[in-house]
């Protein structure tokens, strides 16, 4: 597989990570417009994505029997509508680390307009569900996004 059959990935801008992504007529419900739940899909991928990009190897965790998250809160305010084929973007911020959850705030955009936001706490949890520490890199990599954040 070449490089340009690589997935779209999702880039930093100082603190924030930006996942661009495409209303598909799946996205929609009867009235047209992007089903509700279909938001949170959205964000967990960009969440996903802003990850991988900063560095954080969640599959080698998982696989090494060292846990992995689970959204421990969400919460979610819809503002606006998003259509068949609106061009949106994710923008993701770690707002707050902690030794075994982080905070992250998100915003799906379409264009200038925010569609959606939402607060998210996610915990690393062993396999047992009871949450334990995140590694110290990843604690490290979260701090330098919340400090860039300002």
């Amino acid at each position: 597989m070449n490089g340009l059959d690589q997935p779209a990935a999702g880039r930093f801008e100082g603190p924030e990570h930006r996942f661009p992504l495409r209303v598909y007529f799946e996205d929609t419900d009867l009235s047209g417009v992007v089903y509700h739940a279909n938001y949170l899909r959205y964000m967990e991928r960009a969440r996903s994505d802003m990850l991988r990009v900063a560095g954080i190897d969640q599959r080698a965790v998982f696989e090494a029997g060292e846990g992995a998250y689970a959204v421990a809160s969400l919460n979610i305010r819809y503002l606006a509508p998003a259509r068949l084929d609106d061009a949106l973007v994710v923008v993701s911020r770690v707002v707050e680390v902690g030794a075994a959850r982080v905070a992250i705030h998100q915003t799906v955009r379409c264009a200038e307009r925010v569609l959606a936001q939402a607060d998210v706490v996610a915990a690393l949890v062993a396999a047992s569900g009871r949450p334990r520490r995140q590694p110290r890199a990843w604690i490290d990599i979260y701090a330098k996004l919340v400090a860039q954040g300002g």
